[in-house]
């Protein structure tokens, strides 16, 4: 009996100095600064990895935005987060990084950016009991990688495919948000502003970048018969999401021969190539995504009209709120949740907006004017179209389009 109870006690020690040894311990036990104790429902089950596409999270834009939302989040409600960069820009890479979570115990990974379609294709299946939130991958972005996967050629129509016959998201949760509208904001604003000649330089003619244009369009127009003022909007895709020399010299072309005052540049790092351009004569650019005052303005200051803005912030945010907090994963598992306006009082409170602070208000367009064209969205006074199938001079009434397709 005494062997029996000394067996016992001796597999008891053991089994404390396993879980002395576990993940949780292991962990720095200095609290992060400004954050509150946390309680055993947020903290103890989750953590949480966020993984960059091919860029770093210094870039002022998708990567760096998420990464600091995942970490005032985790910090605040005490729970374990690290990010990791791939080597490099390939599918096979982003999913290296997604097993490497995994393997280091992450159950909740936030992935920004489109690029990550073909990863979450092959890699969630395979980890049904972690919880993917993707940022900006839209149904049609899953379905040219599944499709391509099965060895299928895909048309670019996802309403004419059956998602669910080619990838499994039942452990993902998926935001895409209705660009048009901050691209509406954006065009609205230009005019408003005083500008009268503009040029949309989008990025690959990808459902996003279409829709940002579109809005775009729209809102110009809509302020040029506001103002009673002629518009003009030149309009092109860099076929790329990088700026290079050739689409600086066309970007030349329209700020010093065409006489363009402002260019949205909108796809990743094609801002460049507009900033350059932009710097030689004076002009300005529009940002896109996040706040892009701190790059553009490098190039001059006071560069940045405005920006079109997405509120990846506030979405990786309420994701995992949901996640953590509310126990709600079970109704997110599987959508793909459009993201817009939530608020027709409060602008900073909806998932697409311009930014506050650094926006180049005037007597022509105040804050409160702003606040006003966004009311009239929300309660549905302004509708904004987000048919990608139309062509773009077909959007404008008062406005000209000049549309010239891909610049490459």
């Amino acid at each position: 009996m005494k062997k029996f109870l000394a067996l016992i006690l001796a597999l008891v020690m053991s089994l404390s100095l396993v879980a002395c040894g576990s993940k949780e311990e292991e962990k720095t036990t200095e609290e992060p600064v400004g954050t509150e104790e946390p309680t055993e429902a947020t903290g103890a089950d989750f953590s949480v990895a966020m993984i960059t596409d091919y860029g770093d999270i210094t870039d002022q834009s998708f990567n760096q935005t998420t990464y600091e939302a995942c970490k005032e989040y985790c910090e605040t409600n005490g729970i374990d987060f690290n990010y990791f960069k791939p080597a490099g820009n390939s599918t096979g890479e982003r999913v290296a990084m997604i097993e490497k979570a995994v393997d280091e115990g992450y159950n909740i990974l936030v992935m920004p950016g489109f690029a990550f379609a073909g990863a979450v294709v092959e890699a969630a299946a395979e980890y049904p009991d972690v919880k993917f939130v993707v940022l900006d991958v839209a149904k049609g972005d899953y379905l040219e990688a599944a499709v391509t996967a099965a060895g299928e050629s895909y048309d670019y129509q996802p309403d004419n495919w059956d998602l669910a016959k080619y990838v499994d998201l039942s452990n993902v949760y998926t935001v895409v948000y209705q660009e048009e509208l901050c691209g509406y904001m954006a065009g609205y604003a230009a005019v408003k502003l005083g500008y009268t000649h503009l040029g949309f330089l989008g990025g690959m003619a990808v459902p996003a970048v279409v829709r940002y244009g579109y809005g775009f369009i729209q809102g110009a127009d809509a302020a040029a018969a506001d103002a009673g003022v002629d518009v003009t909007v030149e309009y092109a895709y860099g076929n790329q999401f990088w700026g290079d020399a050739d689409i600086t010299a066309y970007m030349d072309n329209w700020y010093q021969t065409l006489g363009v005052q402002a260019v949205f540049a909108c796809g990743g790092g094609i801002y460049t190539s507009a900033a350059e351009a932009a710097a030689k004569v004076g002009g300005k650019v529009i940002g896109v995504d996040t706040d892009q005052a701190g790059i553009i303005d490098a190039y001059g200051e006071g560069m940045t009209i405005t920006s079109a803005m997405k509120g990846l912030a506030a979405s990786t945010k309420d994701a995992l709120k949901q996640i953590i907090e509310d126990d709600n994963w079970s109704s997110l598992a599987g959508q793909i949740a459009n993201l817009g306006l939530v608020s027709g009082d409060d602008p900073e409170a909806n998932f697409v907006q311009l930014p506050m602070e650094s926006t180049q208000w005037s007597d022509g367009f105040t804050q409160d004017d702003y606040k006003a064209l966004v009311k009239d969205m929300f309660d549905g006074k302004i509708t904004v179209s987000n048919d990608i199938t139309a062509e773009p001079a077909s959007l404008a009434t008062t406005a000209t389009v000049n549309a010239y397709g891909n610049i490459k």
